[in-house]
């Protein structure tokens, strides 16, 4: 297997950032044959093209991209390895990668990542949110430390994850007081033909719902179905319809959007996931999200009071243990 030659991975990580060989050159003081032929060196021995012309500039293919963040990481590892040596402190804060399923709440995303902001050692936070498939397949490459989602790995992606159950909630019911006021009597049957914002069919929480309405004999009027959950709750503070959220941030929802609770649903439940590539958690910031979560956040779920006028008789309630289980 040939080896890699970092001169060249070194050209590769300047000209990527300077989009283009002619603006390298002035960089690295080379003339443009010598960058362009380790260029070509260097794909040949990667197997892969990394750049792809656009115009007079480089643009970085995908595995070109995947490299670079690579690169990223090398080449700033060796100016702290070197700040070390001599004898200067680096600053430098380690580096933690988080991916938030875009169907998770923001609140209770906030309430999970929390642990990880207050640990003594700094950490470089980085958050991306986007699609759970996409985080997943970042995370197998070791773009992101940690996914934190609403469901486990699925099975039809192949990533090999583990997906650890940090706990689960029940779901309550808001509405701006006035709207609110109109349901409590009678809840849960007053949700029948209420004005309600729903999340789109592709969340965990949206399929719960449904499941509990089909059960129950319950049809809400759906207003919207919203895929962005802060922009649901924004309508829902507007007064377009009623919407559920994890009854653990109960008390943030209020205050936040300035709604009233209608009552919980607590055979609704919602599960968050923290998926990683190790089978046991060992990222100390991991370790602090899984442990706040156990013992604070999901531990005292039964703490999350409000003025409910009515709440669903509880079913039976589903272990909320950390649980480890491969994709």
């Amino acid at each position: 297997m040939p080896s890699l030659k970092y001169h060249q991975l070194y050209y590769f990580w300047v000209v990527a950032r300077e989009g283009s060989i002619a603006r390298a050159t002035r960089k690295l003081h080379l003339a443009q044959p010598t960058i362009s032929g380790q260029l070509r060196e260097l794909e040949r021995t990667m197997g892969e093209r990394l750049f792809a012309k656009s115009g007079r500039n480089l643009v970085l293919t995908e595995m070109g991209h995947v490299v670079l963040r690579y690169a990223d990481e090398i080449f700033s590892l060796g100016r702290e390895m070197m700040d070390t040596v001599q004898g200067r402190p680096t600053g430098r804060p380690l580096r933690f990668a988080v991916g938030i399923s875009d169907a998770l709440p923001k609140l209770t995303t906030y309430r999970l990542i929390r642990p990880a902001l207050e640990l003594p050692d700094p950490f470089r936070l980085v958050f991306r949110i986007d699609k759970t498939e996409r985080l997943l397949a970042d995370l197998a490459i070791h773009a992101l430390d940690l996914v934190l989602a609403d469901l486990p790995a699925p099975p039809t992606v192949k990533v090999r994850a583990f997906s650890h159950l940090l706990g689960e909630s029940g779901v309550t019911v808001f509405g701006t007081e006035a709207l609110a006021a109109g349901f409590r009597e009678n809840f849960p049957r007053s949700l029948d033909a209420a004005p309600f914002l729903l999340q789109t069919e592709n969340t965990a929480l949206r399929r719960s719902l449904d499941g509990w309405f089909a059960e129950e004999g319950i049809a809400p009027r759906i207003v919207a179905e919203v895929e962005d959950v802060a922009l649901l709750q924004v309508l829902g503070q507007q007064g377009m319809g009623l919407f559920a959220a994890p009854s653990v941030v109960e008390a943030e929802v209020r205050s936040a959007y300035g709604v009233g609770t209608v009552g919980r649903l607590e055979r609704v439940r919602e599960r968050f996931y923290a998926i990683s590539v190790e089978r046991r958690l060992t990222h100390p910031a991991v370790l602090a999200i899984s442990e706040a979560a156990k013992t604070g956040l999901f531990g005292q779920e039964e703490g999350t009071g409000g003025e409910a006028a009515g709440e669903e008789a509880r079913g039976e309630e589903a272990s909320a243990d950390a649980s480890t289980s491969p994709a």
